[in-house]
């Protein structure tokens, strides 16, 4: 290998090589300290909500059902205490063409890609992104290549990934897998490279305001349907742009009253970059170990400035175990009649707990579905599970331990939601900022930033600050 395209060398140029295939130079949002202009990065998509709404409709995407579960409702009342238990609807993001909401992603980073005259598109990846830039890029005719980080060392790869490269090849695409480790972005970057192809990111603002249209639809479908807006929209939350994506549609239907829930299963104790936990999980998506480090520090994605910025809309996180997915996904299977994949069903068994909490008369919503396949199912999830060392279990998922067991309540009344401190978070993010920028004194401007960024006040800024032994100047 010449040094040319040495690891060192090729990380070295990672800024550059972003600009090419983006198109985007963050630097003229930059501020030169914290901040950045957020507002301004998402308005140079250069797309309205219409015209979004537009590039997505005549590629299959946006439109799809919403759908009243009565009988997880009817199940979730004889639960609770009498006079509660919230009505639960679910949006069927499964009907778009890849099967899941993240068409709406792709739909607009390819057609972007296909504007400026990329041939092709490229997608670091190993969830159902991957199949909806796939879909995408076959539809405009262009070339595709993902690249999944999918085995152990031992060349173990997990049967949900391995689904999902599957359907990625079905749509044409060619599917580069990897093990864990740093090897991911190497490759992902000189890929870009030597290919030239757009990078079809899933932290640009063209991915993130595709999601816009979810949130705005949602609204409106609830006005025509029930006459009103929901009171509670729970999002699975990952990377962040589905909990982004969809508050910033709602804020722009109107819909300011909606509270904004993630949801993530608990991963606690893995670490998602080691080899020897990697298998250990039943998740690649929608866990812990996405969700916190990204929601307090976004820009660790594979772009300069993260269009995912979850802490400047949640108004609530919470975690759900393991277990309780697995129960979830067989009853939205076995009492609804209707069979989807694990992403969605972890802010289901979520919606399932926070319909408990408040009147009958309210509504909560899950604003996705995914589809499943052979990989996707519960059996091939437990069973490679057990492969690998982890205990099956019926109990309480209180006593679950990620890594070593998954239990599955042995009743719906074990269910439950458990919150995240959101304050800790906020701080902890308002901690990465000061230790990557490497500031002693901030402006009136980056606190300014902080404070929407975390969506919180001056006064928890500027305490935290103080604590942190950081001044505010004029």
């Amino acid at each position: 290998m010449s040094n040319h395209w040495s690891y060192e060398s090729v990380l070295a140029r990672k800024n550059e090589t972003m600009k090419n295939s983006v198109g985007i130079d963050y630097r003229s949002f930059e501020s030169g300290g914290i901040a950045f202009d957020y507002e301004k990065m998402m308005r140079e998509t250069g797309y309205t909500l219409e015209e979004m709404k537009i590039i997505q409709g005549n590629h299959s995407v946006g439109n799809t059902p919403l759908l009243e579960l009565k009988n997880l409702t009817m199940v979730s009342r004889k639960i609770a205490q009498k006079g509660f238990g919230a009505r639960i609807f679910i949006k069927d993001e499964a009907c778009n063409p890849s099967g899941s909401f993240k068409a709406r992603r792709a739909a607009n980073a390819v057609y972007h890609a296909k504007k400026l005259g990329y041939k092709g598109v490229i997608a670091a990846t190993s969830g159902n992104y991957g199949a909806a830039v796939a879909s995408q890029a076959a539809m405009h005719g262009l070339k595709c290549i993902i690249v999944q980080e999918c085995y152990d060392s031992k060349g173990k790869g997990q049967p949900e990934i391995i689904e999902k490269a599957r359907k990625c090849e079905a749509y044409g695409a060619e599917v580069v897998q990897l093990s864990v480790g740093p090897e991911l972005f190497y490759i992902f970057l000189r890929l870009l490279e030597e290919t030239g192809y757009f990078n079809a990111s899933l932290y640009t603002p063209f991915g993130i305001a595709g999601v816009e249209t979810l949130g705005y639809e949602l609204a409106m479908q609830f006005r025509e349907k029930i006459g009103r807006d929901p009171d509670v929209v729970v999002c699975t939350n990952a990377g962040g742009g589905n909990v982004t994506g969809t508050a910033r549609g709602l804020l722009k239907a109107g819909a300011e009253s909606t509270q904004i829930v993630g949801a993530s299963v608990n991963l606690q104790g893995l670490h998602m970059a080691s080899d020897n936990h990697f298998n250990r999980k039943s998740f690649t998506t929608g866990h812990t170990g996405f969700g916190i480090p990204f929601s307090t520090w976004p820009d660790r994605s594979d772009v300069p400035r993260s269009a995912a910025r979850p802490l400047r809309y949640l108004d609530r996180y919470v975690t759900v175990s393991q277990g309780d997915v697995f129960y979830m996904t067989e009853a939205l299977a076995q009492i609804e009649g209707l069979e989807r994949g694990p992403a969605g069903n972890i802010s289901l068994a979520a919606a399932f707990s926070i319909a408990q909490e408040i009147e009958e008369d309210k509504i909560v919503v899950v604003q996705e579905t995914e589809y499943t396949g052979a990989g996707k199912h519960i059996q091939p999830q437990l069973s490679f599970a057990r492969d690998n060392g982890i205990e099956i279990l019926f109990g309480d998922p209180d006593d679950e331990v990620p890594g070593k067991n998954i239990i599955l309540p042995s009743h719906p009344r074990l269910i439950k939601a458990k919150n995240i401190d959101l304050a800790k978070l906020k701080k902890s993010y308002i901690k990465n900022c000061l230790d990557f920028s490497n500031k002693t004194e901030i402006s009136s401007g980056d606190a300014d930033f902080l404070v929407q960024d975390t969506k919180s006040s001056m006064d928890f800024v500027k305490n935290y600050l103080e604590e942190q032994g950081v001044a505010i100047r004029d």
